[in-house]
């Protein structure tokens, strides 16, 4: 199955199994792309937020007007913070922002419950390897990627690359099918 990237500077389609790597400045302007990514070609889709709560996913998700019956979110930061939440049908929750093998768990039952064309956006694998550490968040990416190939679906992974060394940014660049970079212009370099 293919799926449709309304990104510029990105191929028309990428087939199902396929992982992007978006790298940004951390001052970069990832919420276009983020939502042009999710409102493209899709029947379902969940945000895996390590970097943001609920509540503002949903905000982000209204702003640029991306279909929210299409969505489900893991919010990862609310527990640990002690901020108030409510799990329902579309919101779900794990621990703390390091609980990888939680965060894995939720991808999957996500996967196993939707049919047709499945998009995951994961914000951010750079507060991942903040929480988590660099191989730890190098091994979940790469259960992730498993994941989507598993259920024909795409994934987008933000990556910031300042606060990470060239060697990490580079190990994590090797397990994308595809790459977006971002620069501080706001202007696109795609390598698929």
């Amino acid at each position: 199955m293919d799926y449709s990237l309304e990104i510029d500077g990105t191929p028309e389609t990428v087939p199902g199994g396929t992982g992007v790597l978006l790298l940004h400045p951390s001052t970069g302007e990832t919420d276009r792309i983020d939502t042009d990514f999710l409102k493209a070609d899709t029947d379902h889709f969940l945000v895996v937020s390590t970097r943001t709560t609920a509540r503002e996913v949903k905000q982000k998700l209204e702003y640029y007007d991306v279909n929210e019956e299409c969505a489900e979110i893991l919010d990862t930061l609310s527990i640990e913070r002690g901020y108030s939440r409510r799990s329902s049908d579309t919101v779900h929750y794990v621990a703390a922002p390091d609980n990888i093998d939680g965060i894995v768990a939720q991808i999957d039952a996500f996967l196993d419950a939707h049919k047709g064309k499945v998009r995951i956006s994961f914000d951010s694998v750079t507060e991942l390897a903040y929480y988590a550490g660099d191989e730890r968040a190098l091994e979940a990416v790469e259960r992730i990627l498993a994941l989507l190939e598993d259920h024909d679906a795409v994934g987008l992974f933000h990556l910031s690359e300042e606060p990470h060394d060239d060697a990490v940014v580079d190990e994590f660049r090797g397990l994308f099918d595809g790459i977006i970079d971002l620069d501080e212009d706001g202007s696109i370099d795609a390598e698929f």
